[in-house]
């Protein structure tokens, strides 16, 4: 399936949703871009460890090409 792009207005943001294989996805930084300090959100979800155990557990489930070692060496880096 052809992949798509639409958008929803949240208050004063427009938000992208990319659809691909009927899956959407959407915009993290869309999302944060009308707070101030916004991205500073993004970065401070993405450093949190059960973040970081959440995208390396769903990496191994959906990712046939995903690198554990490789993993494993960024998760320990980043939690410590």
């Amino acid at each position: 399936m052809a992949k798509r792009q639409s958008s929803i207005n949240v208050k004063v943001s427009e938000v992208s949703i990319y659809t691909e294989n009927d899956l959407d996805f959407i915009s993290l930084t869309d999302m944060v871009k009308s707070f101030e300090g916004g991205s500073a959100l993004i970065e401070q979800w993405l450093k949190n460890k059960d973040t970081i155990l959440f995208l390396g557990v769903w990496e191994q489930l959906n990712n046939t090409d995903f690198n554990s070692l490789e993993f494993e060496g960024i998760k320990n880096e980043a939690l410590i």
